[in-house]
Order: structure tokens, then sequence, then C-alpha cells
């Protein structure tokens, strides 16, 4: 069956909550995908980075295979022989003392959310239902009804309210902002270290810092949301290690998984984590056997094979490389790592199927930026071969 007609049908039967580029994807290999007409593709979007370790990692299909003939589900009910070692490596990996698995991304940021609200009321002693949290305009954290509420989009919010209150919102990459929204009945601050789906925005050098800073000072939580920004995606193994911070609450997701299954965690010390006793929080699937097995090999090879001193050093050449393109169109190339967007002063979407023509598979974001995050396993001869197409893309437009 060609492209055009499973498109028809998925667009028959879907709901219409996507635009997705016309191309139907059947197989994936490393940083590779062919389409069912056989055409070859270069993922430069990686499944919005949760492709860090590629398509089909060998060793993540040899766990897989061997967990699903075991064990794939017990619930919280019970232990599992894989759930203790799959959070040891990731406490151990990132510092923390506690982890908590859940499956999306957004449903790891509502856990941080309601850890820093009951943190707020028990160890801060914030009265009852005044708790605050400071968020940024531009961002993206997910699309529960709690986190488009507070959501500076208004498609994102369109449609859906009410809304959850006691959010406050900031302008992103100030600090002083932040300082003057803080009150007593602030627990936390809650931030991207580069607002991805925003546009692929980055902060001036020393924001989180002083922001992390202001926090401190007010006994207010950091919480960065590094589940596209982090393991790897943006030149460290997280883009608060740029400034050598380490957030109240840490919440990761994306690649956690290295693209095989939803797995999310939120990670604090116990003075934090310990606010929740059983039966304040959970999921039927959170921290299943196969996910843990899935995460503890995704973990590994994010170490063993060094992804994020690969992204920085080949993000590093790729972002300079894309700004030595003399393109009137191009407003802005911005970065760090293998996170890259190209702002255009036009709309981004032609560009995109244009380079989907070429075989390069990438999306737009917020319009006008065309956002690059290839698998951090990509090389660099591969990266060269895309450079040619892109150039070829923007000489043509």
């Amino acid at each position: 069956m060609r492209n055009k007609e499973i498109i028809r049908i998925t667009e028959k039967y879907s709901a219409h909550n996507y635009h997705p580029l016309p191309v139907v994807i059947k197989k994936g290999k490393g940083v590779w995908v062919w389409d069912v007409e056989g055409k070859k593709y270069l993922d430069m979007l990686s499944g919005y980075s949760a492709l860090n370790q590629g398509h089909c990692h060998f060793e993540i299909i040899k766990v897989v295979r061997e967990q699903v003939k075991n064990l794939t589900l017990t619930s919280r009910a019970f232990y599992n022989d894989k759930l203790g070692f799959f959070l040891k490596k990731l406490c151990l990996i990132t510092g923390y003392e506690k982890a908590l698995p859940m499956n999306s991304g957004a449903e790891a940021v509502e856990t941080a959310i309601k850890a820093a609200r009951k943190w707020g009321y028990y160890k801060k002693g914030v009265k009852k239902d005044k708790a605050e949290i400071i968020v940024c305009e531009n961002n993206f954290h997910g699309r529960t009804i709690t986190i488009v509420g507070f959501s500076s989009e208004f498609q994102y919010r369109d449609g859906f309210g009410p809304f959850t209150p006691n959010f406050k919102m900031i302008p992103y990459n100030d600090s002083k902002a932040l300082k003057k929204a803080i009150t007593k009945n602030t627990v936390g601050f809650l931030v991207e270290p580069i607002q991805g789906e925003g546009g692929v925005i980055v902060p001036e050098p020393g924001y989180l810092k002083e922001c992390y800073d202001i926090c401190k000072e007010n006994n207010v939580l950091f919480i960065a949301d590094e589940i596209q920004t982090g393991l790897g995606r943006t030149g460290r193994l997280f883009a608060c290690d740029y400034e050598n911070i380490k957030p109240d609450i840490l919440i990761v997701g994306k690649a956690l998984s290295g693209g095989f299954y939803p797995i999310s965690a939120v990670l604090c010390d116990n003075h934090i984590m310990d606010v929740f006793k059983p039966g304040d929080h959970g999921s039927t699937f959170g921290g299943n056997p196969l996910a843990s097995a899935i995460g503890i090999a995704a973990l590994d090879i994010i170490i063993k094979e060094k992804l994020p001193q690969r992204a920085f050093k080949l993000g590093n050449w790729f972002i300079n490389e894309l700004r030595e393109i003399k393109n009137p169109m191009i407003k802005e190339v911005r970065g760090k790592g293998l996170l890259i967007g190209i702002e255009l002063k036009q709309k981004a979407r032609p560009v995109c199927e244009a380079l989907m023509h070429e075989g390069i598979l990438a999306k737009d974001t917020h319009d006008y930026v065309v956002r690059f995050a290839p698998p951090l396993i990509i090389k660099k001869e591969e990266l060269v071969w895309a450079l040619e197409r892109i150039k070829k893309v923007f000489t043509r437009m």
C-alpha cells in the first residue's frame, strides 16, 4: 500500500489533532527510517528526542525480547525484580536519593507539581490551598488540563477551561521577574532549561543559575523539566549541568526508554519525596518490569556510548555550519548540542516539506522554526550529508 492510501485511511479514522508531514514510516534503524514505498530518510527529529539512542537499538531489542517472555506487568500492588535496579541506576547516574516512575512526560510533570505543592504545605508551612507555582511564558510541559492551563499559547487553552488555579506566569530568560513574582506562598519554579517546543529558545548564560539561587534564597523548589533536553541531548547529561546546578526536582522522560515504551520519572531527595505516602499517588503501568528493564538498557547505552559527549562535539560543529548558510529567509540559528532550531522570517512548514523530498525528516515548531534533533548516535558524515541537502533547499527556496 502506498503513502497516500495509508494517509487517507489514517485521516478518515483519526482525530485531527496532528498535522504530520505526508510520509508513512514503516521501518527504522539507527538514524535512518524507510517509508512504505521504500524511500530512505534521515530522521532529524528522533521522536522529539525520545530516540537519542537511535531507532531499534539492538541492545534494547535484546532486553525487550527477554523480558516479554518472563513478565510485563505486576502493577505496584507487588514488587517486581526489575524496578529497584532501574531506580537505583537512575538515582546513581543523576545524583538523587529517590525516583518516582511514571509513563508519559506529562504524567511526570503532574507528579512534580503534586510533590511541590504537598512539600509546600507539609514542609514549608504554606496555608491550605494557597500554594503557588511560577512558570514561564512560551512554556511547553505537556497536554493535561492542568498543564495547558498555565500555557501562554492560546490554542493549547482554547476550549479546555476552567483551569487549575495558582500558577503565576513570568517572562522566560528574566531572573528579575522571578524574584519579583515570589511570595510567601510560592512553592516551586517550573522551567525548561531550553524551550524546545517553544522554538528552541536558549536562555542567556547564567540565567538558570540566577534563578536557582533566587529559589534557594526564598525556600522555593527549583523544578527542571528536562524531558526533552535531558539524557545527553544538549551536549551534557542534563542541560542544567552547563551551569553546575542540581534542581530540587528533576523531570525526565523520552530518551529514558530509547523510544521503545513510555517511561518517565521524577527525581528528588528524601526531604521532598517523603511527602508521598501510600495511596497519595500512583500509576498502574508506572515502574512495570518491562519499562524498568528497558530503562536500564537505555541508560546504559547513553553512558557507554558517551552520547552527551557526541552531542556536544557534533552539535557545536553542526550549529556553526548552519550559521554559515547565507539566506535572507534565515533569521537565526540557535541551540545546544544536537537540539537546534533555525528561525525563519516566513512559515517553516514549506521548508520541512522540501527537506522531506530531499530525504530529511524535520518538523516545524512554533510556525517559524525548523527543529533539528537527530539521534545522538549520528555520525559526522551523516550530518555532512544532511548539511548538503539543507543548503540545497535554502538555495532553491
